[in-house]
């Protein structure tokens, strides 16, 4: 089985669409605007349209389910891994079909020098983590090793002819830029609107962690390498 390598530039919304995935695909967008997106149950009501489109932020919807990720150029990758039904990758159980890409992402990451670890437990939620897709963890996400600080997050639709998985590496963590987006009050019902303050910023601030913008092509790089010759 070989891997197909598609790059594309453009807006968000160019993203969206499914290919046939007749064959393994690995679909790389290079965006030229940031963009919210939100996940596939998401209200839209989840993000200030006015406010997103004051700062020339684009709002889309994946298809596939979990939290809302700000993906800014230099700041993230998104890469989208398709499989077709019955390739030798393929798993029924959505529980660890992600298990095998985030040992792809762990060892892309350790080759650019971030120690990092698949995830392979329970879904771990937080307050946040139906808003913000970094606030929780699932399985085979992957993790910081040192702090266990999550580094991609993934998400995945599946139908009869094809698993979608979606994800979104961290370059940059800065929550501050999508809390200020939100519509939507703290999680906690008995939080006042804290949208903008500290707390809100403390909740979200040791979540995640950016693998570095100086890293995206060699881990661009690294992840195809690792697809090709591991799996």
């Amino acid at each position: 089985m070989r891997w197909i390598l598609e790059r594309r530039s453009g807006p968000a919304a160019e993203h969206l669409a499914a290919p046939a995935a007749e064959h393994r695909l690995v679909r790389l967008l290079d965006l030229t605007r940031p963009a919210v997106v939100l996940g596939s149950s998401q209200p839209e009501g989840t993000i200030d349209a006015g406010r997103a489109a004051a700062a020339g932020v684009d709002v889309v919807r994946r298809p596939s389910g979990g939290g809302a990720v700000l993906v800014v150029p230099g700041e993230a990758i998104w890469a989208d891994v398709f499989l077709p039904a019955g390739d030798p990758l393929w798993s029924a159980d959505v529980g660890v079909a992600f298990h095998w890409l985030g040992r792809a992402w762990a060892e892309a990451l350790a080759a650019v020098g971030v120690p990092a670890r698949a995830y392979e437990g329970p879904m771990r939620n937080t307050a946040w983590s139906k808003l913000v897709c970094f606030a929780g963890v699932g399985p085979g996400e992957v993790l910081d090793a040192a702090s266990g600080r999550k580094i991609v997050g993934l998400s995945q639709r599946r139908t009869r002819t094809h698993a979608r998985f979606q994800c979104c590496a961290l370059l940059r963590w800065d929550p501050a830029a999508l809390l200020a987006l939100l519509a939507v009050p703290h999680p906690d019902s008995s939080h006042p609107d804290s949208r903008a303050t500290k707390a809100s910023l403390a909740d979200l601030a040791e979540v995640a962690r950016g693998a570095g913008p100086d890293r995206e092509a060699a881990l661009v790089d690294a992840f195809c390498d690792v697809l090709t010759a591991r799996f």
